[in-house]
């Protein structure tokens, strides 16, 4: 066993190295080109993400689609994944985690795109959509969707589910000594309840969820970088100048080359807002939405929140608070965060803990939705009953086991679901760009697109 996880750490640092970012930071990078900038457009994403399209066809409102998303990717990665990159790549890692998000809205805006435009009807009306259905009627190739599927599906219950659930019932153990099978009950019992109503049920907890963690998480955020104002300035000229030169070790800072905190910070920013890991798109396929740029510019403002925001004030905090007490311990990235958070007097912990309990929380109910989606593209809408039946032992079991190996190969499968999704964002990309120039400056234009009964 010892040598086989050995085999599965191997793979996953490879999967998620280099090549990943090479990957995913030249998508970004086309996109943004490609689609004539629509980092731009960002404002206008984030006005229709609260504006209601009632009249279109879909399962749920533009606004619950993208709290779904943003649920499954604002978590854990947020706080003790920036913390990981600022710990291995140095304080330079903040800034390249900082440029995958601003780069990374176009991505998430392509395959959201192609999402939408190639959705499917099924005969009970519900909307179904993705990179599968992306890779079956655009582009003929089933076969890769159903790849895509598989990785989904089986990525799903590690990464969106037993690990969140562990993080969770750990959480709540070390800072309020709950112990891990009474909280454990709790939560899968909340978690039933909810993903027992479907989509609709999901989207209507996760559009109360999102904006309260976040604000709340924030609020925290802006509390301590007040209390570090004296050193604000000097952080950002302390990342800034990282992120480009070569740092030798000291200040409370390990030392750091230019493509190590590269590496680490576009890594973690990648990880961090899975732009063109094709997860979010399939839950932007069931939104109420005239016409696919529509929808597809309410999604792009995914990584906008996710990481240009929520990960560039974890970064400043953590940045900050190690130049304010350089003693502060920057070898294990959870006693860092714990350690920024404890300046916050009295309450600090406790803000840390609900947070990440929180977060954790969402990314269950998000991905629950993600992998359901792709069993059913599997199976038929007969597995839906007993997939949800076993999300929820799943995410008991995850409160009560050591889970070092279920995270490593849902990470590997997780790597894997970015190569079918960006084949077929580039692939059609000629759509993508026709689509934008159509609908970009006629957003209230319906789409001509024909729907299919599945």
């Amino acid at each position: 066993m010892g040598e086989l996880t050995n085999i599965l750490n191997s793979i996953d640092s490879v999967l998620w190295g280099v090549p990943m970012i090479i990957v995913l930071f030249g998508t970004h990078i086309f996109f943004t080109f490609r689609t004539g900038f629509i980092q731009r457009k960002i404002f206008t994403g984030i006005k229709l993400s609260v504006t209601k399209d009632s009249n279109s066809t879909g399962d749920v409102s533009q606004f619950g689609a993208l709290s779904t998303a943003l649920a499954a990717t604002i978590g854990t990665g947020n706080i003790i994944g920036v913390s990981t990159a600022i710990t291995l790549g140095g304080p330079g890692a903040v800034l390249w985690m900082w440029l995958t998000g601003v780069l990374g809205i176009a991505t998430k805006y392509a395959e959201s795109l192609i999402s939408v435009k190639y959705r499917v009807k099924t005969k009970n009306g519900s909307m179904l959509g993705g990179a599968m259905y992306a890779l079956e009627r655009g582009l003929n190739m089933k076969w890769l969707g159903v790849i895509f599927c598989i990785f989904t599906t089986v990525a799903a219950f590690g990464i969106g589910c037993s690990t969140q659930t562990n993080a969770i019932a750990s959480t709540l153990k070390d800072s309020f000594g709950i112990p891990m099978w009474a909280s454990g009950i709790v939560i899968t019992i909340f978690i039933a309840v909810v993903i027992i109503g479907g989509v609709q049920s999901i989207t209507k907890v996760c559009e109360k969820l999102v904006p309260f963690m976040a604000i709340f998480y924030l609020a925290g955020c802006i509390i301590i970088l007040i209390m570090n104002a004296d050193v604000l300035g000097q952080s950002i000229v302390t990342i800034v100048t990282a992120a480009f030169s070569p740092r030798a070790a000291g200040g409370g800072f390990i030392g750091s080359t230019v493509a190590i905190a590269c590496r680490y910070g576009a890594a973690r920013g990648l990880f961090s807002n899975e732009a063109g890991m094709g997860s979010a798109p399939i839950v932007a396929a069931a939104a109420k939405t005239k016409n696919p740029v529509r929808q597809a510019l309410v999604s792009m403002t995914g990584p906008f929140w996710d990481t240009v925001i929520i990960c560039l004030m974890t970064g400043l905090v953590i940045v900050s608070s190690i130049i304010k007490n350089p003693a502060i311990d920057t070898k294990t990235s959870s006693l860092l965060t714990s350690a920024a958070w404890s300046q916050i007097p009295v309450v600090g912990s406790f803000i840390i803990a609900v947070a990440l309990t929180i977060f954790a929380l969402s990314t269950v109910l998000g991905w629950s939705y993600y992998g359901e989606r792709a069993a059913e593209y599997l199976f038929g809408s007969s597995v839906i009953k007993p997939y949800r039946i076993l999300w929820v032992i799943v995410a008991l079991l995850g409160t009560l086991m050591s889970l070092n190996l279920v995270w490593t190969i849902a990470d590997i499968l997780n790597a894997l679901m970015v190569i079918p999704n960006v084949i077929a964002m580039f692939l059609l990309s000629g759509v993508i760009a026709s689509e934008t120039k159509k609908y970009v400056n006629n957003l209230d234009l319906p789409s001509e697109d024909e729907e299919k009964v599945s």
